[in-house]
């Protein structure tokens, strides 16, 4: 039931003592606001390193040609390491937990590319089918890279959305033909890649085709794969064997890491989700520290409160004003002062993590706070609050009424 002369009274005790009770809701203030500007950049943090794994696949592993850096059975160091079709078609057979696998042919630097009096300059990448699984690439008109395209050596390209849009401007691309390196290809499908605009000005064309025109031999320049949900150990199993067969295929030292360069990008992004996990901890830590600092200055200010009002709450007592009254109004005073200037640290938090998401930064993209645990951090702060001015309480009404009315 809404008691007004009760409110009017906790207003009244919030006027008479206005910088007190200002300093004590700015330590509240601070301490949801840390909370919540703290949580929410680590959120941001975590969006924007995510962010930069955007354009690959998570749960892949690349296998980049090396040079030897020890001498094995007889051979120097010093051999750079090559990769042919048999070592691909060897980690399809051998490796049944792999379920997407691409290879990589480079055509060197930048290719000419030609359109009726147009010419251009774009990356050329060479690629199995399963490379768009690799690169987390969207075909929006036509198709991509298939097996008939490697099977009878097309000449065939998918070009990304920047460079169709520059050799070809707005006009219908698929089905037209245009100039690679003085090589006619016809164009038959167009992507988007969530890597950005660099991303989308290569043009990919089948791996077999770029073998026979450009260098008559079955060599390959990059092997990676997918393995579904495999966990990281799993991955991590599945790159040492591979490490150990190629060592025997490719004759170097297995411990010779620079023979083979792996890199398991599940691994690194496990790594960095461990982090963002200590991460989190540490800000709960930290922001959780800074609000009950705020709490415990709104016990002892509530403290001094009844300390002050001693004689006041005396002669409330001899009227007969019940212990629950006493205890209710203080109670009430600390959870209104806690909740208010709770709730305008939590909005202050909110609008700086605002401002901040409108900034275009990398490694930090959207902080936000999950509207639960807004919700779930005022609760605990209404409930603090409630505690907080429960101790004061119960001291005021154990008050004895002679004695408070007697002090000064």
């Amino acid at each position: 039931m809404f008691d007004l002369d009760k409110w009017q009274e906790i207003f009244n005790s919030i006027r008479r003592h206005k910088l007190r009770t200002a300093l004590t809701a700015l330590g509240v203030f601070w301490g949801i606001f840390m909370l919540t500007l703290l949580l929410g950049a680590g959120k941001g943090l975590q969006n924007g390193v995510e962010y930069q794994f955007r354009d690959d696949a998570t749960n892949s592993i690349y296998i980049r040609r090396g040079i030897t850096s020890m001498p094995y059975n007889g051979l120097s160091k010093g051999r750079r390491i090559q990769f042919y079709n048999e070592d691909f078609d060897y980690l399809a057979d051998n490796f049944k937990d792999i379920d997407h696998l691409t290879a990589r042919f480079y055509l060197t630097g930048d290719q000419t590319v030609a359109y009726g009096t147009k010419k251009l300059s774009f990356p050329v990448r060479a690629v199995h089918p399963d490379h768009k699984y690799l690169e987390n690439t969207i075909v929006v008109e036509g198709r991509y890279v298939n097996p008939i395209d490697l099977r009878e050596f097309r000449k065939v390209a998918v070009l990304g959305k920047t460079a169709k849009e520059g050799i070809f401007g707005k006009d219908e691309a698929i089905g037209k033909e245009i100039s690679i390196g003085g090589i006619i290809y016809k164009v038959v499908g167009i992507y988007e890649d969530t890597g950005g605009e660099n991303e989308m000005r290569v043009i990919y064309i089948p791996v077999t085709t770029a073998q026979k025109v450009y260098s008559g031999t079955k060599e390959l320049h990059q092997l990676m794969f997918t393995a579904g949900d495999l966990p990281v150990p799993e991955m991590k199993k599945i790159e040492e064997r591979i490490r150990q067969d190629f060592a025997v295929r490719h004759q170097f030292d297995p411990k010779d890491e620079k023979a083979l360069n792996m890199f398991n990008l599940a691994e690194e992004f496990e790594q960095f989700q461990n982090l963002f996990g200590a991460i989190r901890i540490f800000v709960w830590f930290v922001g959780i520290g800074t609000l009950f600092a705020g709490i415990i200055g709104v016990s002892n200010i509530m403290l001094i409160v009844v300390k002050d009002r001693t004689k006041e709450i005396g002669i409330r007592k001899a009227l007969g004003a019940t212990p629950y009254s006493i205890v209710s109004m203080i109670i009430q005073e600390a959870v209104f002062i806690t909740a208010v200037a709770g709730y305008l640290g939590l909005m202050a938090g909110i609008g700086l993590m605002a401002l901040l998401g409108s900034m275009e930064v990398d490694y930090f993209r959207n902080p936000q706070v999950h509207l639960g645990v807004a919700i779930t951090a005022t609760i605990v702060l209404v409930i603090a609050g409630a505690l907080a001015g429960l101790m004061p309480a119960m001291q005021a009404a154990k008050i004895n009424p002679v004695i408070a009315m007697k002090s000064d």
